[in-house]
């Protein structure tokens, strides 16, 4: 798919995630469609992977720490060919594999089970490790938030990747600013997460989490990165796309209902730019 083509992809995966949440009358909302771009970006240009062959050796790792997004994870796997797109329609009902946070048990093509914020990134840190070890060279990204640096498991995660040189590891930080009791620099004051991050001795490269040839940029930038990890902060909107949802804390958790879901929905068809659904 040509770069032209994501930006229409990453409108139809917000749709997809309202219909997901409506379906299931819960989850989170802004944090998934904030991320809608850079998932995008991931599934459809940046990895190196193969859905007839998830487990391919040197694929590159896609690690979700804060699992909480993972609508946005599921359609773009959907979308990229994991399993099948009105499988979405499962999201959060009984018997599904689509839980609330991912289960790597339920479907070839997830890396990690997510819940607990911060252990994904230790995760993906052990995971960059070993392939190093082994000389591999696929690269590990892991999509971590802001509000999950409150976690001190995410300092001592980045203190070891620093320490073994994992050039081969890029966190891609959701800087939307907000978290699920209100915004971040009233819980937990983040900034300067640059200069944290430098500190850290860890390669810091900053965009514009909407802008998929920035996202790219980005990714490409940091394989060329040698002897140190790289943090991506990837500043988006919260709910973006959704007027009634953007840079508020209180969608971080919760459902729209029907007639929100219709509101919003009629919101992202207008904005222009789509691919084919199942239902078109």
């Amino acid at each position: 798919m040509k770069i032209d083509e994501l930006p229409a992809l990453a409108n139809t995966i917000r749709r997809d995630i309202i219909e997901m949440l409506v379906q299931a009358k819960s989850g989170h909302a802004a944090g998934p469609l904030g991320m809608a771009e850079v998932f995008t970006a991931l599934y459809f240009h940046v990895l190196r992977h193969d859905p007839q062959r998830p487990n391919w050796p040197d694929r590159d790792r896609l690690v979700l720490s804060n699992g909480h997004i993972c609508p946005v994870l599921y359609a773009a796997m959907a979308r990229a060919g994991y399993f099948p797109i009105s499988e979405l329609k499962t999201y959060r009902q009984l018997g599904s594999r689509l839980q609330g946070h991912p289960s790597r048990l339920d479907f070839p093509g997830l890396e990690n089970s997510s819940g607990p914020l911060g252990q994904g990134y230790s995760q993906a840190v052990g995971m960059a490790l070993a392939l190093k070890m082994e000389g591999r060279t696929a690269q590990v990204y892991c999509v971590s938030s802001d509000g999950e640096h409150d976690e001190g498991q995410v300092w001592e995660a980045a203190m070891a990747a620093a320490k073994y040189r994992l050039h081969n590891l890029a966190v891609i930080i959701d800087r939307n600013n907000i978290q699920i009791d209100g915004h971040t620099e009233d819980v937990m004051p983040l900034e300067s997460l640059r200069a944290k991050y430098e500190a850290f001795n860890w390669y810091v490269i900053e965009i514009d989490g909407h802008n998929i040839r920035e996202i790219i940029e980005a990714c490409e930038m940091a394989k060329a990165v040698f002897e140190k990890p790289v943090a991506i902060i990837a500043r988006t909107i919260p709910g973006k796309g959704v007027d009634f949802m953007q840079w508020r804390p209180e969608w971080h958790g919760k459902a729209p209902t029907p007639a929100e879901a219709q509101k919003a929905l009629r919101e992202l068809r207008s904005l222009g730019g789509r691919v084919k659904r199942d239902e078109d």
